[in-house]
């Protein structure tokens, strides 16, 4: 195990503000990163963004000085920035990568930091193990502080060029977005900013569209009312209150990064992420005529592959991880790309998760179809045969129950629960398929000291009896 204070998860570095997550260790993961970049390139630029989160600007400035200083050319941006404007100027600029001071949606008490490399992406995990190497190479060498703050600062902050992604970003979500086919509809949205990044980006291009939109926590609250920028069903509380309250259309939400999306139906009822993917990759084929395959997470519902076969179409599964579908955006070999955690792209569009593109297109499918979320995912069912419940609950292991679990897992098994197995996939964790089309798959989380366990059959009490008795085999003896 290295001893080094930073470590790239799923989804970038995150820890403790003050904790993990201070001044000295963001000036050794900077100067990793700057060292990184000028091994690739002559003369690199890098965009320094950064969310809502306490202490964002101070972090961010922290990061254009050491990249000043170690002659690369930054570029700040002015205000919060979504992740999905910074890998879209990325891909515009052809930048050589940017430093995003964000946590995305973890509670407030984190700050994070994730690199995006020149393809727009979410760094792969060859980069981000080469900029660790380089922390730890400077720890060895000089111990935990090797950087002084006066070889970055000299007491004076580095000017740099000032950035504001927002029209060039926006500008492309017109390219994306259908908005004659939402505006024609006529619908009224309540948008949920979660006091995070989306604010003044989803609201503000519904209403330069002529799209009627109620705004709710779109000002800056470093503590996130308490419960931290999620897109969950709890968190979103407020905003099914505000839909049925107003008896508005739908309600759209992002997280505090704005690259996940959160979705609310008329009535209120909160909408399963996984459910959302489905319909949307129906959608874009019937009105895009985009015949083409789809791409998931393995821990991602199977509703999708039955939508695909429906259109004479196949599924990319990828380990968890937006990266993967990232090299299947760039390929130009599919027509969506989602994760059950509610990140979802498209054809043509960034290698990167973006909550403010899902929310719009969900809008303008609710607006051509004339019928809610809920209408469509069960003539969804009818169409397919069958219905799909998916469950994701954590399992809070000691860690003698962890070890244990990890070695039942490595087990192939024919039977499981009483039930047959007639497929496991070790894509990412340990998946099995079941004879009845129902499956379990158990992974340890990437960002938190837990096991997932995922869980999905035809109705949902079936799927709480296999979530009950898969939770029940992992902790036996």
């Amino acid at each position: 195990m290295s001893n080094s204070p930073i470590k790239f998860g799923t989804s970038g570095w995150r820890g403790l503000i003050a904790d993990d997550f201070t001044f000295a260790n963001v000036r050794l993961a900077v100067t990793a990163i700057a060292e990184h970049v000028k091994s690739k390139a002559k003369e690199p630029t890098i965009l320094v963004a950064y969310d809502t989160r306490f202490y964002s600007e101070e972090f961010s400035q922290l990061a254009v000085d050491t990249l000043q200083h170690h002659g690369i050319r930054t570029l700040l941006c002015e205000t919060f920035t979504p992740t999905p404007a910074v890998a879209f100027e990325i891909m515009r600029r052809k930048l050589d990568g940017a430093i995003n001071f964000t946590a995305s949606h973890n509670p407030a008490q984190y700050h994070g930091l994730k690199f995006s490399s020149a393809d727009a992406g979410p760094a792969l995990p060859e980069v981000t193990k080469d900029i660790e190497a380089r922390v730890e190479k400077m720890i060895a060498k000089e111990g935990r502080f090797p950087i002084s703050p006066a070889a970055t600062s000299h007491g004076k902050k580095s000017a740099s060029e000032k950035v504001n992604l927002r029209e060039s970003y926006l500008k492309r979500l017109e390219e994306l977005v259908h908005f004659e086919t939402l505006r024609r509809a006529k619908p009224s949205l309540v948008v949920d900013a979660l006091h995070g990044c989306g604010a003044g980006y989803l609201d503000r291009t519904l209403t330069d569209h002529g799209v009627t939109v109620r705004s709710m926590r779109a000002e800056r609250d470093c503590l996130f009312d308490g419960t931290g920028p999620d897109v969950s069903e709890e968190n979103l509380a407020p905003l099914s209150k505000a839909v049925v309250d107003s008896k508005a259309t739908a309600g759209l939400a992002t997280d505090g990064d704005a690259d996940r999306f959160g979705l609310v139906d008329l009535d209120g009822t909160w909408i399963q992420p996984n459910l959302i993917l489905a319909l949307v990759y129906d959608y874009l084929v019937e009105t895009r005529k985009w015949k083409m395959p789809a791409a998931r997470s393995v821990a991602t519902t199977q509703m999708i592959d039955a939508v695909a076969k429906l259109h004479g179409q196949t599924v990319h599964q990828t380990p968890v991880g937006f990266k993967y579908i990232g090299q299947l955006i760039r390929e130009d070999k599919i027509a969506l790309g989602g994760e059950e955690s509610a990140g979802l792209t498209i054809r043509g569009h960034i290698p990167e998760k973006d909550g403010i593109l899902a929310c719009l297109l969900v809008a303008e499918m609710i607006a051509a179809r004339g019928a809610s979320i809920g209408e469509q995912v069960r003539s969804m069912y009818k169409k397919l045969g069958r219905e799909f419940w998916p469950v994701r609950e954590n399992l809070h292991l000691s860690d003698e129950q962890k070890a244990k679990a990890v070695k039942r897992v490595a087990v192939d098994a024919s039977t499981l629960a009483g039930r047959k197995v007639i497929s496991i996939d070790r894509t990412d964790g340990a998946k099995f398929v079941f004879d009845d089309g129902s499956w379990m798959l158990l992974r340890l989380s990437g960002t938190e000291p837990l096991m997932r366990l995922y869980v999905e059959a035809e109705s949902a009490a079936a799927s709480s009896k296999l979530t009950q008795e898969a939770s029940q085999w992992v902790l036996e003896n």
